[in-house]
C-alpha cells in the first residue's frame, strides 16, 4: 500500500510540470512597436458624368463599300451631248416619245431622254406595244425593251395585279392562287421587277436634302439558314417627308453598318450632313464617322517637341444622337437619350420646328408597315424566304411602292377648292401625296403600271443641257 507521503508528493510534482510547461509554451507579449500615424482616409474616386469630347481616331475606319466604289467604273453621261433634233416638216407628233432613249450602243443618240431622235411607227404585227424608230441610226426597238413587260406574252392588267398583290403583302404561292397561275411564274416575274425597280429607285433618289435620319434594323429570319441565325433588315428613313432612303439585308455587324450608311451618303447630296438618330447599336458611331469625318491636326500643349498626329474627327455640322431603350420580361421600363456628335442645342434645334424630340419612333412604324407589306418577315408566318436574295428581291419591290405609288395620310395636302367626285360621293378636300412627292423627286403619285413601264436611262441627264 502506497503511502500518503508519496501520493501527495507526486501530485505535487505533477502540478509544478505543468505549470513549468504552461509558462514555456504560452505567448509572451511582444516589445512595443511604434505606432505610425494615422493615415487619411482619401473619398472614393468617381468618375465625372459630363460627357466627354471625343478625342478622335489616329486612322480612318475602312469602308469595304466605298473601296468598291472607288474601283468600280462610273457610267457618266459624254461630254458632250449630241446636237438636239426639231422636227420641221408635217403636222405636230401625236406620240410622246419624251421618255423613251435609243439603246442602240453604236448611236450617238444612245441613252440621251428627249432629243428629238424618236420617231413612233405603229403596233407591228397588231401588238399591244408600239414601235419606236431612231431616226439616226433606223433602228427600231418595242417601247417596253429593258423592262418587266418586254416579251411577255400575259396580258399587262394581269403582270400589273400580281406585283401589286405581292406589293401588299399577299405571298408568292398565295398570288399564284388567286390568280391561277404557276408560282415559279410569279418568282419569275419577281425577279425580274426586282432589278427593273432597283435601278428606278438609283435613278430618281439622288442629290436628296433632308434634315434628319432615322436609322434601324428589324429581325427577319431566313427558313434556309439551319443553325437559326438571324438576319437583320436595315432601313433608313426621312422621318419629315417618310421618304425610304435605303434598306439592306445583311448581319448586325459593323461592316452592314457601314453598308447603310454609304447608301444613305450616296442617296444625299454631297453638302448635305442631317441629323442622324439610331438605337443604341454602338457600330452606328463608326459608321458615321468613316463617311462624315475629316482629318483635323490637334494643336501643341508644350512649346518643345514633335507635333501631335492628325485625329480623324466628325464634321462641325454633323449632329447624332441615340436612343437607349431598357426592356425588363418583354417590357420598356426606362428610355434614355444620348448625344454622340454635337451638343444638344443644336439637336434640339432642328427637331423643334417638328414639335418633336430624339426619337426613333417614325422608322419603328414604319417596321410594321414591312411586316405587312413584305411577306417574308411577317410574325409567325409560313411564308419565309430561303435566303438573301429573295428576301431583297421582295424589299426592292417594297421600296419602290413605298415612295412612290403609296400616298401617306400625313402627307396630303389641302385642296385650293373642293373638287366634286363623279357620284354621289362628298367632294374631294385632300390631294394625295407619296414621300417621294413629299422630298420633291416627283410630281405626281405613281400607278404600279407606270412604274413598270419606265425606261430607266443609263445614266442621270445633266440639267440645263
Amino acid at each position: 500500500m502506497i503511502p500518503h507521503q508519496f501520493f501527495y508528493l507526486m501530485v505535487v510534482l505533477g502540478l509544478l510540470w505543468i505549470f513549468f510547461m504552461l509558462h514555456m509554451t504560452w505567448p509572451s507579449p511582444c516589445p512595443a512597436t511604434p505606432q505610425r500615424p494615422a493615415e487619411p482616409i482619401l473619398p472614393r474616386r468617381t468618375h465625372s458624368s459630363e460627357p466627354q469630347s471625343f478625342a478622335g481616331l489616329t486612322h480612318k475606319p475602312q469602308c469595304v463599300a466605298c473601296e468598291q466604289a472607288l474601283s468600280a467604273p462610273a457610267v457618266t453621261a459624254p461630254a458632250a451631248p449630241p446636237p438636239r433634233i426639231t422636227s420641221t416638216r408635217g403636222r405636230k407628233r401625236q406620240v410622246d416619245t419624251s421618255t423613251h432613249f435609243c439603246p442602240n450602243p453604236d448611236c450617238a443618240y444612245r441613252g440621251w431622254v428627249a432629243w428629238g431622235n424618236l420617231r413612233a411607227n405603229g403596233h407591228p404585227n397588231g401588238g399591244p406595244w408600239r414601235q419606236l424608230l431612231c431616226v439616226a441610226c433606223r433602228r427600231y426597238f418595242l417601247e417596253t425593251l429593258g423592262t418587266l413587260l418586254h416579251g411577255k406574252r400575259a396580258s399587262v392588267e394581269l403582270i400589273v395585279r400580281v406585283m401589286a398583290c405581292l406589293a401588299e403583302g399577299l405571298c408568292i404561292r398565295g398570288t399564284a392562287r388567286v390568280f391561277e397561275v404557276d408560282p415559279n411564274t410569279v418568282l419569275q416575274w419577281l425577279v425580274e421587277a426586282a432589278d427593273q425597280l432597283r435601278a428606278f429607285s438609283q435613278h430618281f433618289l439622288h442629290d436628296v436634302r433632308v434634315q434628319q435620319v432615322q436609322l434601324d434594323e428589324l429581325f427577319a429570319l431566313l427558313s434556309a439558314v439551319k443553325d437559326g441565325t438571324p438576319q437583320w433588315v436595315w432601313v433608313a428613313l426621312d422621318p419629315e417627308s417618310k421618304l425610304l432612303l435605303a434598306i439592306d439585308v445583311g448581319d448586325r455587324t459593323l461592316a452592314m453598318a457601314q453598308r447603310v450608311v454609304h447608301h444613305v451618303a450616296q442617296v444625299l447630296a454631297p453638302d448635305c450632313a442631317p441629323l442622324f438618330l439610331t438605337d443604341g447599336f454602338r457600330e452606328y458611331m463608326t459608321a458615321l464617322l468613316t463617311h462624315y469625318g475629316q482629318w483635323v491636326q490637334p494643336p501643341r500643349r508644350q512649346d518643345k517637341g514633335p507635333h501631335p498626329k492628325p485625329r480623324w474627327m466628325p464634321l462641325p455640322q454633323l449632329l447624332y444622337a441615340q436612343v437607349g431603350k431598357t426592356v425588363r420580361r418583354r417590357r420598356l421600363v426606362r428610355v434614355s437619350h444620348r448625344v454622340v456628335f454635337g451638343t444638344l442645342e443644336a439637336v434640339n434645334a432642328v427637331l423643334a420646328p417638328l414639335g418633336c424630340q430624339i426619337n426613333t419612333a417614325f422608322i419603328e412604324r414604319l417596321n410594321l408597315a414591312l411586316r405587312q407589306h413584305v411577306a417574308a418577315i411577317g410574325r409567325r408566318v409560313a411564308t419565309l424566304c430561303k435566303g438573301e436574295d429573295g428576301l431583297r428581291q421582295q424589299l426592292a419591290l417594297f421600296q419602290t411602292y413605298h415612295n412612290f405609288c403609296l400616298p401617306h395620310t400625313s402627307l396630303r395636302e389641302p385642296l385650293p377648292r373642293p373638287l366634286p367626285t363623279n357620284g354621289t360621293g362628298s367632294a374631294k378636300h385632300w390631294r394625295p401625296c407619296t414621300p417621294a412627292m413629299a422630298a420633291g423627286l416627283t410630281d405626281h403619285v405613281w400607278t404600279l403600271r407606270e412604274v413598270l413601264l419606265y425606261r430607266v436611262p443609263p445614266w442621270l441627264q445633266p440639267a440645263g443641257v
